[in-house]
Formats: C-alpha cells, structure tokens, sequence
C-alpha cells in the first residue's frame, strides 16, 4: 500500500491522525528551531507544556537553563527567552528546559507516539530521509499561533511534504495538495508576510530572524522526540 502524507496545524487536532502514523512537529518561531539548534550543540533539550512543569523539572536537572516564553514573554525565573539566536552563541553545554507558547505543547502531545520528530528549516531535508526510513504514512504537524496557521510553517511542512512526494508518498487531502502546490517553489524569504514575522520586528527580535533565514539545510541529522528530551537520531 502506497504510504500518505498529510499537513495539518495543530489546532485542528491530533486526535484523528493514526497510531501507526509518523509525526512531524514544526514551529520555525521559535521552538523546534531552538530544540534543533540545543541538541545540534550537543546539549540535551527537555520540552514541557508548563513553568509549573518546567520549574519541577530543573529540580532534579540542577544545572539547567531555563528557556522560553509564554505569550511572548519570557517566563518568570527563566535564565532566557525562546531564542535559538542566544542559544547558538552560549559556549557551555548545559541541558535546556524549552517551554514555548505553542511548539512545546505539540510536542508535549506527540511526546507518547512511537515515531515522532522535531523539524525546521535548518533540518528539513535531514526530516524528509528519516521519515521517508520509516516506511509508514507521515502527519506534518504546524504547532500555530493564536489560532493560525503561520506561514513559517506552512512552508516548512509542504516542502517536508514535497520531499516525500519526491520519494513515492501521495497527499492524503485536498488540502495538502493545496500547501504543497503553494509553497514547493517558495524561497527563503517568502515566509515573511508571517504574524510571527511581524511580532518579532515589533519586539526588536531580529536576531532571530536573522538567524532562522541564514540557516537553511545547515543540520544534517533528523530529531526525534523520546520521552522527556528530543534527541538526534
């Protein structure tokens, strides 16, 4: 039987997505690009739904950073935002506790699956031969924002998508098709009509961006989400 691939967002939810399905969560802005960015320096990267969660865990993790945000907001106590930019330029290699607003509640929900990976532009290609591995149908997951469906990350997952069209899988819906046929022939740039975009030139955040758009198929490794932390397959 021929494998399939499906892009959804997160808020249109996890529940109908098979078991026996490969899962892709994506959110360029910032979370799975800062998760990418901690274990590709070879620090160990722990993603949590919650400060609660996150303040519980640094307990037995004494020499953790705190990392993320909520709302935008760097959270309460944390040692730094959600910032895959600051992190890319701390030289030690302490473990992160990575909270985020949406990133790190989809990948709080995929946590369990027997097959679930942690992508963005910097590993995108590296995703697309790891899935394609697998030998089972693939749901690319955009983690949204308020309620959207960013462009960041409708274009990351129909071009993970387009990969593994490449590769013999056919779109499950309409709507796939639709992602893909708009984004396969994007180019670095054409993200940035995003909100996301927007909310960090508002919060003199460019840095980030900077850095998102000077990082394209830089990380040859795919990530997967095992347990509590994402590591490198």
């Amino acid at each position: 039987m021929t494998n399939t691939v499906a892009v959804r967002c997160y808020f249109d939810g996890l529940q109908s997505i098979p078991d026996t399905n490969a899962v892709v969560a994506i959110d360029v802005i910032r979370a799975t690009t800062t998760a990418v960015t901690a274990v590709a320096m070879g620090r160990r990267c722990y993603p949590v739904a919650s400060v609660e969660a996150a303040k519980e865990l640094s307990t037995s993790l004494k020499d953790a950073l705190l990392v993320g945000e909520l709302g935008g907001v760097m959270a309460t106590g944390f040692d730094m935002t959600n910032s895959p930019a600051e992190l890319a330029t701390r030289t030690d290699k302490r473990p992160i506790i990575l909270l985020s607003s949406s990133g790190t509640q989809l990948i709080d929900r995929i946590r369990h699956r027997s097959r679930a990976f942690v992508a963005c532009f910097r590993n995108y290609k590296a995703t697309i031969r790891a899935v394609t591995n697998e030998g089972r149908s693939v749901t690319v997951i955009g983690a949204g924002t308020r309620g959207q469906f960013r462009e960041e990350d409708q274009m990351c997952a129909a071009w993970i998508a387009a990969g593994l069209m490449d590769q013999g899988y056919i779109p499950c819906d309409t709507s796939t098709q639709e992602l893909i046929r708009r984004w396969k022939p994007a180019r670095p740039a054409d993200f940035l009509v995003s909100e996301s975009v927007s909310y960090l030139l508002r919060s003199n955040q460019m840095r980030d961006l900077d850095f998102i758009l000077s990082h394209f198929d830089d990380v040859n490794s795919a990530f997967k989400v095992a347990g509590d932390q994402i590591v490198e397959q």
